[in-house]
């Protein structure tokens, strides 16, 4: 499958193929490895919110900033 083929499928079909794919996934037992800037970004958010420079949010809070 190319991206041609893949620009032509529906919304429908396309979240799908995602589906199959994640399930394939989940069922080779492959275990990924997070890339090394990931534990970078975890470790300065931890220290933010150490720090008390967090700011968290609830889900409706964010919700309802996507609607404005």
């Amino acid at each position: 499958m190319n991206i041609l083929e893949i620009t032509k499928m529906s919304k429908v079909e396309k979240l799908q193929t995602m589906e199959a794919i994640w399930d394939s996934l989940i069922h080779e037992n492959i275990e990924v490895e997070s890339p090394e800037w990931h534990g970078d970004v975890l470790a300065a958010r931890k220290m933010n919110i150490e720090a008390g420079n967090a700011e968290f949010r609830t889900i409706e809070a964010l919700r309802s900033k996507q609607r404005k």
